[in-house]
C-alpha cells in the first residue's frame, strides 16, 4: 500500500498537492488512528484526491504502528505525478508514503514546569478553503519556525493578518478563564488537530464549559491558564511568553493532562 520511492513528476513535490497525518504510537498502538483518519478522509474529499479503502489503511496502519512499538508515523498522501501546470490530472494516481521516526518525548523539565513561549511576527493568510486540513504547503511555518534557534523556547504563537490569534507554529492553543475553555477558531486558517478535537471532549467530560471562539494576544495575557496541544505531546501547559507574562501553576491542565492519558 505504501510507495517507497517519489518520481520527480509528483505534485505534491511540485505544489504541496497533498495532505500529511503525524501519528504517535504508544505500545504498538497508534494513538488516535480514528480521529486522524477522519481529517485524513475530510482533507481528501476537499482537495477531489481518491483514497484508498480506509478499513485498509486502518489495518496497514496498525499493522505499521504493531511493528515500530514505540515512536512517530508520518503519512503522506499526495495526488500523485502530473505533467506541468497547476491543472490536476483527471486520472491521477494518489502516492501514499508511511515514514517511521523514533519517539519524541517533552523534556522531564517541560513536563514538570511548563513551556516557554515566544510570538511569532509570522502570520497566517486567510484562505477558509484550506482552512483546518493538514495539507503538505506549510511555509508559513516554516518562516515561523526559523525565527527562533534558542532551545528555551519551545513554540512560537501565530495570529493571523487580521490579528487573530490561530494556534502555535505545530500546536494548538487553548486557554482557560473563569473555569471555561477556549480555543481559537479555525474556519479562516490554521489546522484542526486531532488532540486538539480530543481534549474538547475531555474538558467536557469533566465539567468545563468549551468554546472555539475568536481570541486576541490580550485574550490570552488575561488567561488564568495557558497549554498548548499536539498528537505527539498531548497537553503542554505553558508557563510563559516571553518578554509579556508568566503563568503560576495551573489546576485545570494538571485535571486535563490526568484525564486525557488515562483514556488513551
Amino acid at each position: 500500500m505504501f510507495n517507497t520511492s517519489l518520481p520527480l513528476s509528483d505534485r505534491g513535490l511540485h505544489y504541496g498537492d497533498g495532505l500529511f497525518e503525524t501519528l504517535a504510537v504508544k505500545s504498538g498502538r497508534v494513538r488516535l488512528l480514528p480521529r486522524h483518519l477522519h481529517r485524513l478522509s475530510d482533507g481528501a474529499a476537499r482537495l477531489a484526491i481518491p483514497l484508498p479503502d480506509l478499513s485498509s489503511l486502518d489495518a496497514a496502519l496498525q499493522d505499521a504502528g504493531r511493528a515500530l512499538g514505540e515512536g512517530v508515523l508520518k503519512l503522506i498522501v499526495t495526488r500523485g505525478s502530473g505533467g506541468r501546470g497547476y491543472a490536476p490530472p483527471e486520472n491521477a494516481e494518489p502516492m501514499l508514503i508511511l515514514l517511521r521516526y523514533p519517539q519524541t518525548l517533552p523534556t522531564q523539565d517541560d513536563a514538570k514546569n511548563g513551556i516557554v513561549l515566544r510570538l511569532c511576527t509570522q502570520r497566517l493568510a486567510r484562505q477558509p478553503v484550506l482552512a483546518g486540513m493538514k495539507h503538505l504547503n506549510r511555509l508559513e511555518y516554516v518562516l515561523a519556525r526559523a525565527e527562533w534557534r534558542d532551545s528555551y523556547i519551545a513554540e512560537g504563537l501565530l495570529l493571523d493578518t487580521q490579528g487573530e490569534l490561530i494556534e502555535a507554529v505545530s500546536s494548538n492553543v487553548f486557554i482557560v478563564k473563569g473555569g471555561r475553555v477556549v480555543t481559537p477558531c479555525l474556519d479562516q486558517c490554521g489546522v484542526a488537530g486531532v488532540m486538539r478535537a480530543e481534549v474538547l471532549v475531555c474538558a467536557g467530560r469533566l465539567g468545563l464549559e468549551t468554546e472555539e471562539g475568536r481570541l486576541s494576544l490580550d485574550d490570552v495575557l488575561a488567561a488564568d491558564e495557558v497549554f498548548l496541544t499536539n498528537s505527539l505531546h498531548g497537553i503542554r501547559k505553558v508557563r510563559a511568553l516571553q518578554g509579556y507574562r508568566e503563568w503560576a501553576q495551573g489546576t485545570w491542565v494538571v485535571r486535563l493532562q490526568q484525564a486525557l492519558w488515562s483514556g488513551l
